[in-house]
């Protein structure tokens, strides 16, 4: 990966849209419909979701997005193509939405993730995210996993 830009994007756009459809292929068959949570294109744009396209030499390789909430800020669709994992790109993106949340004065991130998604739930942990219950508008739901991080 030699340059990689990560820029905001609408989530309705051509790259965006192939993102979220390759995510929503890889997560749905993976639990019950009612456990799967992640936004549509037209509720991330209804929300107002921040969201970005991160792009290695041009190629759109992961996005992820940021809802503002009650206090807090929480990270929606991420998601790094497999060709372009293991290389530190999902935390660029984090740290991306991290700035994001700074700059609108939000010092805590939050996320619900699969509970059998093993490498995104490590890139948590080791991004400084502690487990916690859930947080509204979630229930508990044995397919969903919480977590947290406060800003510096």
């Amino acid at each position: 990966m030699s340059h990689v830009d990560i820029r905001p994007e609408s989530p309705d756009s051509d790259a965006a849209r192939a993102l979220i459809g390759e995510l929503d292929a890889f997560l749905i068959p993976l639990g019950p419909r009612e456990s799967h949570h992640g936004y549509p294109v037209e509720k991330l744009i209804a929300h107002k979701v921040a969201f970005y396209v991160a792009r290695c030499d041009g190629v759109p390789a992961g996005c992820g997005g940021l809802q503002e909430c009650d206090g807090f800020a929480e990270v929606k669709r991420m998601y790094v193509r497999p060709a372009f994992r293991g290389q530190g790109l999902a935390r660029r993106i984090l740290a991306v939405l991290e700035e994001h949340a700074r700059r609108q004065g939000l010092s805590v991130l939050r996320l619900e993730t699969g509970a059998y998604l093993k490498e995104a739930i490590g890139l948590y942990l080791r991004s400084g995210f502690v487990e916690i219950p859930p947080f509204p508008p979630y229930r508990a739901d044995p397919w969903s996993r919480f977590f947290e991080r406060r800003l510096e």
